[in-house]
């Protein structure tokens, strides 16, 4: 499992633990993911551990939002024994709007979500009035 204190790791409220960072940044220290669920608008480069791509432009929602659903659950479920990283390429935008989508998950409210992960992962988390709205209709 991620450590609760390690850099980008929001802890959700049933103790789930996932990592939130930007691709553009080196891989931080510790151990890798066992799956990553990567939001761009093109294929991620190959990596070690398991993947799954949401195509994803920057700034926007993703481009099959069933797709994107199904890929949050899948990720929010292996969060409780795997380690599960959420990565876009600046990490805030569509890495947050992700990690609000787990904390709905969760059991926070879809109206309290994006304020849960700006207090506990990134302040700038979140980043366009789509991103919340969509956060706030999860589910």
């Amino acid at each position: 499992m991620w450590e609760p204190t390690m850099a980008g790791v929001l802890r959700l409220p049933s103790g789930r633990l996932v990592r939130g960072r930007g691709l553009r940044r080196p891989l931080p220290e510790g151990p890798a993911p066992t799956f990553a669920l990567y939001l761009l608008g093109h294929e991620p480069p190959p990596v070690t551990w398991e993947t799954r791509w949401l195509r994803w432009p920057d700034f926007w929602l993703p481009s099959d939002r069933t797709a994107a659903g199904d890929a949050l659950c899948e990720a929010w479920v292996r969060a409780e024994a795997e380690r599960v990283e959420i990565a876009c390429a600046g990490g805030y935008g569509r890495t947050g709007t992700a990690l609000a989508c787990l904390a709905v998950l969760d059991g926070v409210p879809g109206h309290e979500a994006v304020a849960y992960v700006r207090r506990h992962y990134a302040r700038c988390a979140v980043e366009t009035p789509w991103q919340r709205r969509f956060v706030s209709r999860f589910r």
